[in-house]
């Protein structure tokens, strides 16, 4: 993304960049313009093509973003121990994680229509890294014998869109606290691959 040299640089550019997050969530891509988005901030729509070249990049900045953080934040996820505990390990960092950045979750699946072919590529090559570590621990749990699954690729995807869906009901205060929804999803994705939850 290109970068205004100056002395509110390091503020303005954030600043666009969470006022496109927000907009773009809350009533889509296509529906925002970049003149909303320097309304929403406070400049002039001109000043915006000094932080990005257009929307599209925009939105490409965004998503590469959201991604390469969660690829980054894996690294809390527990890699030892079994695949049972690997998995729960797993839907507990997923759950947590997604609920902290609901806008970018959104953004990033399911604004991928509107990315350019060459940004799509890219963006779908950084969420196979990340469903890959997923899909590592239910074929361990496949080989060994603790998993039951007819095709371990397909339950992957369930997994991670049963997973990700949270971010569309959750509220904080509600009756169930995070950790407990972590806890129950944690179980539901056990039962999923014919696992139980350890005692």
């Amino acid at each position: 993304m290109a970068r205004k040299i100056g002395s509110h640089s390091e503020i303005t550019g954030p600043r666009i960049r969470e006022a496109a997050l927000r907009l773009f969530a809350r009533h889509g891509f296509a529906a925002v313009s970049m003149r909303q988005i320097a309304a929403e901030v406070g400049v002039q729509a001109g000043t915006l093509y000094l932080y990005t070249a257009d929307k599209q990049a925009l939105l490409f900045d965004l998503m590469q973003d959201h991604l390469t953080e969660l690829l980054t934040a894996t690294s809390q996820i527990e890699t030892g121990g079994t695949p049972t505990a690997r998995l729960i390990a797993f839907a507990r960092f997923h759950i947590g994680y997604h609920l902290d950045r609901p806008d970018a979750v959104f953004i990033a699946y399911m604004e991928l229509r509107n990315l350019s072919p060459e940004n799509f590529a890219t963006i779908e090559h950084l969420r196979r890294r990340y469903e890959d570590r997923l899909q590592a621990i239910l074929q361990a749990g496949s080989d060994c014998g603790e998993f039951a699954l007819p095709d371990a690729r397909m339950a992957g995807f369930a997994l991670i869109a049963m997973l990700t869906g949270v971010t569309g009901w959750y509220r904080e205060g509600g009756r169930l606290s995070r950790v407990e929804v972590q806890t129950l999803y944690a179980e539901m994705a056990l039962r999923a691959v014919g696992r139980r939850a350890p005692d």
